[in-house]
């Protein structure tokens, strides 16, 4: 008996699924809200995949906000920019990145389920298209303009 354990656990190893995105790390992580009584706020981020394989986002979930969406914006007929949940998700190629930002692919947090200050921290959960999971901090940066870099600068220590 004490040779069926070990054999047991190998083939529960083996029947365990692979990491829905080996290599995948998310960098500079933030979001912003216009006040501390916002109902929606928005997280922006680069995320990283130095895997060989490409993944998926499918979704996205916070317990800061009753709905995550993965969100982009449009540009209607008449010239003004709408924003639109992406139902599909992103792709992140394998060896690549994919950029969250103002203005265009982004995380949105939609009837938030506490107030958020400047500085707060929040932790955000990335589902990929095979229902495997990355949950990471996001901090409240509502100082930020559009392209700066937090405090402390560079994405030092990550290879670009």
């Amino acid at each position: 008996m004490i040779r069926i354990l070990p054999l047991a656990a190998a083939a529960a190893l083996f029947a365990m699924p692979a990491l829905a995105c080996e290599g995948f790390g998310p960098h500079d992580a933030y979001a912003r809200f216009s006040t501390s009584m916002s109902q929606s706020g928005a997280a922006f981020m680069v995320l990283h995949n130095h895997g060989t394989e490409d993944c998926h986002i499918a979704g996205a979930r916070s317990d800061v906000a009753e709905r995550t969406e993965l969100h982009t914006h449009e540009i209607g007929d008449n010239g003004v920019a709408r924003m639109i949940h992406v139902e599909e998700g992103f792709p992140l190629p394998a060896d690549g990145e994919l950029v969250l930002e103002r203005g265009g692919k982004h995380v949105m947090l939609m009837g938030l389920t506490r107030a958020l200050e400047q500085g707060d921290t929040f932790d955000l959960t990335l589902i990929f298209a095979d229902g495997s999971e990355s949950t990471f901090p996001v901090t409240v940066d509502n100082e930020r303009m559009p392209g700066q870099m937090p405090e402390g600068g560079a994405m030092s220590g990550h290879d670009h």
